[in-house]
């Protein structure tokens, strides 16, 4: 009797002290934030959280998301966030130039046979014969703003044809929905859309597709980045994230990543993935499919590919001449990275 009373004591006990221990677990976790756009590129992210695999890595990692790819780095230059991810941008280096910010993995990329980035025509000028990248010269195209990924996009996919980028007006709209109004109402001749808004206004009967971006001119879209500040004085948080990143670019990669003819073929996890994206980034489940860009399964970035982007953008004036980036890339926290300059 005394026995069994003992192990009942014991076991309530131990039902008390449970909760402690999980608290104590959960206040061991290191806190940090990231800043970023609610789209499939940021879908690593996603995924890891909801698998709990940045909690696994001692990380307790919030979400604050914004609507502009130029946002997330200024919340990390300002401190509202620890970490972002974006489309690399000229107003991107600019800010890193001046020793705000610190790349430290790939987001997502441009690469052949994953729809992401169109450039398309509306139907009068189609019919009017814009049917070419070369057909582009003399005309209006929409964009977000001027050097924007956008932008970049159109400059890099027109040289590859011989087009001289100065005979293209380029028209800053500041925003998708004003672009498509833009383009069904003929105000402009083309735009270039990313995937989902280019499938909503096809299917309204709204243009034609000229080309992808990714199939014409690969480049290395986008970037997570910190703050030096991050680094010199968090770099066991900077390295649990990235932890928890890498595991879900992979899964991502996987699920994801095998295209056969330009048709992505799914792969393990793809219908659980594709169930954790839609709602994070407030879409139908066939509209994410629709889209999904590729994402380095590992986190390397084409690093010889950034330093073409800057160059660029320097030619054009729309970054400074001092932006250099061996100073604001870290190759530390991710091995293998791509086309590193000696």
């Amino acid at each position: 009797m005394f026995g069994k009373a003992l192990t009942r004591r014991a076991a309530l006990a131990g039902l008390a002290t449970a909760p402690v221990v999980r608290t104590a677990q959960a206040q061991d976790l290191a806190k940090a934030s990231i800043a970023l756009l609610r789209l499939s590129s940021s879908g690593p992210v996603f995924i890891a959280l909801e698998k709990g695999w940045f909690r696994e890595a001692g990380l307790d990692l919030a979400i604050k998301d914004f609507t502009a790819a130029s946002q997330p780095p200024l919340a990390v230059v300002s401190g509202d966030a620890d970490f972002g991810m974006t489309a690399f941008t000229a107003g991107f280096y600019n800010l890193a130039a001046k020793g705000g910010l610190k790349v430290i993995a790939a987001q997502s990329a441009e690469k052949p046979g994953y729809p992401l980035v169109a450039i398309a025509v509306t139907n009068a000028a189609w019919d009017a014969g814009v049917r070419t990248i070369k057909d582009l010269a003399g005309k209006r195209i929409a964009m977000t703003t001027a050097g924007s990924s956008m932008h970049y996009s159109i400059e890099v996919v027109a040289r590859k044809h011989g087009v001289d980028t100065r005979t293209i007006t380029m028209v800053p709209l500041n925003s998708l929905p004003n672009m498509a109004a833009a383009f069904k109402g003929g105000t402009v001749d083309g735009a270039i859309f990313p995937v989902t808004t280019w499938r909503q206004v096809e299917a309204d009967g709204g243009g034609h597709l000229v080309a992808w971006v990714g199939d014409e001119a690969p480049w290395q879209l986008g970037g997570v980045f910190t703050s030096p500040k991050t680094i010199a004085e968090r770099r066991p948080v900077v390295e649990k994230f990235i932890a928890g990143y890498r595991r879900g670019a992979a899964a991502y990669d996987e699920a994801f990543g095998k295209r056969e003819n330009g048709k992505l073929v799914p792969g393990p996890g793809y219908d659980e993935l594709l169930a954790i994206l839609a709602p994070a980034v407030k879409q139908s489940p066939q509209l994410v499919a629709s889209g999904l860009p590729y994402v380095d399964p590992q986190g390397r970035l084409d690093v010889g590919d950034i330093y073409k982007q800057v160059q660029l953008w320097q030619a054009q004036g729309q970054v400074g001449r001092d932006a250099d980036p061996k100073t604001f890339i870290d190759l530390t926290f991710v091995k293998g990275h791509f086309n590193v300059p000696r």
